[in-house]
C-alpha cells in the first residue's frame, strides 16, 4: 500500500503545481494575461477527451509480466519529468509563439500525465478486490497525494526564489527539473514495489465499442463522473485563487509574503492528507453517500465564514482554510472507492471488466472540472481588472475573493445534491462482490 502511495506522492509535483501555481505563473512570470491562461488551462482538456479513455483502454489492453498497469510508471517516469519542466520554461519570443509555445507544451505535459497517471490510477481496481480494503488503499493513495501537495506545492515557489536570483523564469525551470527528477524516482519505486491481483474474466475479448456502450450504461459510474466534475470546480478553483489571494488580497508587509506564502499554502495543503487519514473511522459510522454529502455541506458553509473574513484577519484566514481543506481530505478517497466499486458493478451486470477505461474516463472528468476551473479562474480575474504585479482595484480584490470563497462553496452545495443519486449502497456491494468471488471461482475451476 505504501509502495503505491508513492506512485501519488511524485504525481503531487505536477498535479498540486498545475492547479495551484500554473495560473499565477502564466501570469506573473511567462508573461501572458490572465484571460489567455485560463483558456490555456480549460482548452487542454477537450484533448484530455480523446488521449484519457484511450490511454485506458490501451491498458487494459497491455499485456507484459508486470502486468497492464504498472509498467507505465515506469516507462513513462523521465518523460513526464521532462514535460513538466518544458512548461515551466520561458522562451524570448514574441507573443504569438510565446503563447502557441504554451498551448504545445501544456498539451504535451497533459499527455504525458495520462500516460502515466491513467494506468497508475487503474491500479487502485485490480491490487484488491475487496471493497474495504480498497477504502484503506484508496486512503493511503490519497494521504500520499496530499503529502506529496504539502510537500512540492509551497516549496516549489520557493526553491525557484533560491535557484533563480533575480531571473523567476530561470528559477522556476530549474526547481522543475530538479523535482521532475524526484518524481521520477518516486514513480519508479511504485513500479517495484506493487502487484496486480484482479484480472478481467478470462474469455474476455478486446470491444472497444462494447466497452464503451458499457461504461455509458453504468448508472453510478455516470453519476460520480458528474460528481467528480463539479467537486474538482470545488477545489481547483479555490486552488487557483488562493496564490491570488495571498499575495494581493491578504494585508501582508512585503518583506513578509514569501513565509506566509509559503506557510499559507502549506497550511492549505497538510490537513487535506490528514482529513484523508480519518476517512477509515468515520466510515465505520457512514456510509460513503451519506459521508461525502456532509462534507460537502461542511464545505459550503465554511467557504461563507471565509468571505466574510477582514483582509487584516490572517489568522482567522489560516484556521478556515484549514478546516476547509480537513473536511475536503476524506472526499478524494471516497471518489475512488466509488469508482473502484462501479467498475464491479460493471463487471456484475455485463460480465466484462474495463478497469482502465472506467478510471481513464473518471480522470477525464477530474481534468475537465480543473480546465473549467482554470478558465473561469482566468475570465474573472480579467473581468475584474485584475493586473499581474500591481496594487489591485478594490473590484479585482472583491473578484479575488469571492474567487476563494462564495464560487467553491456554491459548486460544493451542488455536489452535496448530485451525490444524493449514488445507488450503490453497502449491502448493494456486498452482494456484488459475492456474486463476483462466485464467478471467479466457478471460471477458475473450469481451466
Amino acid at each position: 500500500m505504501l509502495g503505491y502511495g508513492m506512485g501519488d506522492v511524485g504525481f503531487g509535483v505536477y498535479w498540486k503545481t498545475f492547479e495551484m501555481l500554473l495560473l499565477i505563473f502564466y501570469t506573473d512570470v511567462f508573461g501572458i494575461s490572465a484571460v489567455q491562461a485560463g483558456t490555456i488551462l480549460l482548452v487542454t482538456r477537450f484533448s484530455d477527451a480523446v488521449t484519457d479513455p484511450l490511454m485506458g483502454m490501451i491498458a487494459d489492453r497491455t499485456k507484459t509480466r508486470w502486468g497492464k498497469f504498472r509498467p507505465y510508471l515506469l516507462w513513462m517516469s523521465l518523460p513526464l519529468a521532462a514535460a513538466g519542466v518544458l512548461v515551466f520554461t520561458t522562451p524570448d519570443l514574441e507573443p504569438g509563439p510565446k503563447l502557441v509555445y504554451a498551448y504545445a507544451t501544456y498539451i504535451f505535459a497533459m499527455m504525458m500525465y495520462t500516460a502515466a497517471n491513467i494506468p497508475y490510477g487503474a491500479m487502485l481496481g485490480v491490487i484488491t478486490s475487496d471493497v474495504k480494503q480498497r477504502t484503506t488503499v484508496s486512503t493511503v493513495k490519497l494521504v500520499c497525494a496530499f503529502a506529496g501537495g504539502t510537500i512540492f506545492t509551497p516549496l516549489i515557489p520557493k526553491m525557484a526564489e533560491w535557484l533563480g536570483g533575480d531571473d523567476p523564469a530561470a528559477g522556476w525551470q530549474r526547481a522543475m527539473i530538479v523535482f521532475g527528477l524526484v518524481a521520477a524516482v518516486l514513480l519508479t519505486i511504485s513500479f517495484w514495489a506493487t502487484r496486480e491481483r484482479v484480472s478481467p474474466p478470462p474469455q474476455q475479448k478486446p470491444q472497444f465499442k462494447r466497452d464503451l456502450g458499457d461504461l455509458f450504461r453504468n448508472g453510478p459510474w455516470l453519476t460520480l463522473f458528474a460528481l467528480g466534475f463539479v467537486v474538482i470546480l470545488t477545489i481547483a478553483i479555490r486552488n487557483n485563487a488562493f496564490a491570488f489571494y495571498i499575495q494581493y488580497y491578504a494585508r501582508v508587509a512585503p518583506d513578509d509574503l514569501p513565509n506566509v506564502r509559503y506557510w499559507f499554502l502549506l497550511a492549505t495543503q497538510a490537513p487535506y492528507a490528514l482529513g484523508a487519514a480519518c476517512t477509515p473511522f468515520l466510515s465505520r459510522y457512514f456510509d460513503k453517500k451519506q459521508l461525502f454529502t456532509y462534507l460537502m455541506v461542511g464545505v459550503g458553509s465554511l467557504s461563507v465564514v471565509l468571505y466574510m473574513l477582514p483582509r487584516d484577519a490572517l489568522w482567522a484566514m489560516f484556521a478556515v482554510n484549514i478546516g476547509i481543506s480537513l473536511v475536503l481530505g476524506p472526499k478524494s478517497v471516497l471518489s475512488w472507492a466509488m469508482f473502484a466499486d462501479s467498475a464491479d458493478f460493471s463487471e456484475w451486470k455485463t460480465g466484462r471488466r474495463a478497469t482502465g477505461l472506467v478510471f481513464s474516463a473518471a480522470t477525464f472528468s477530474v481534468k475537465l472540472g480543473g480546465g473549467v476551473a482554470a478558465w473561469i479562474s482566468g475570465r474573472l480575474l480579467g473581468f475584474v481588472g485584475y493586473v499581474p504585479n500591481q496594487e489591485q482595484t478594490e473590484t479585482a480584490l472583491t473578484g479575488i475573493v469571492v474567487l476563494s470563497s462564495v464560487i467553491p462553496g456554491v459548486f460544493a452545495l451542488i455536489a452535496a445534491g448530485i451525490v444524493r443519486l449514488y445507488p450503490l449502497s453497502q449491502a448493494k456491494l456486498d452482494l456484488i462482490q459475492s456474486e463476483l468471488e462466485s464467478r471467479r471461482r466457478t471460471s477458475e475451476a473450469g481451466a
